[in-house]
């Protein structure tokens, strides 16, 4: 395998405090905006929604991998999930998703994909 090749960057997203997503309109426009902030080309989004008092979970496919989002209202968490493949950024879908959900507190972890160490 060569060495030089990275598929691309994934981000594991954790939010606290955050705004809880219940309509699945507003979350598939939120997910659309931060591909398109990226570059990125979607080709599906698959929601879900637990109920009034459940969460949300759902993914948008992309042309480049995946943005992925799921809520626990009880737990005031949303864990989101970014893999872009190539050269393409990871940020301003990130500052979209922040702006839309307003977390009061952010944790992300940064996955090279691809490489051989």
């Amino acid at each position: 395998m060569n060495k030089q090749y990275a598929p691309g960057l994934h981000l594991l997203i954790d939010f606290w405090g955050a705004d809880q997503p219940t309509d699945l309109h507003q979350v598939e426009f939120l997910l659309r905006e931060a591909a398109e902030a990226c570059g990125a080309r979607v080709l599906e989004v698959r929601l879900h929604s637990f109920g009034d008092a459940g969460g949300v979970t759902g993914v948008a496919i992309l042309a480049e991998s995946h943005i992925s989002l799921h809520t626990w209202p009880e737990h005031d968490f949303i864990a989101l999930d970014i893999f872009l493949c190539g050269d393409r950024d990871a940020a301003p879908a990130l500052k979209v998703l922040k702006s839309g959900l307003s977390p009061k507190h952010v944790n992300v972890s940064e996955i090279r994909r691809g490489h051989d160490n």
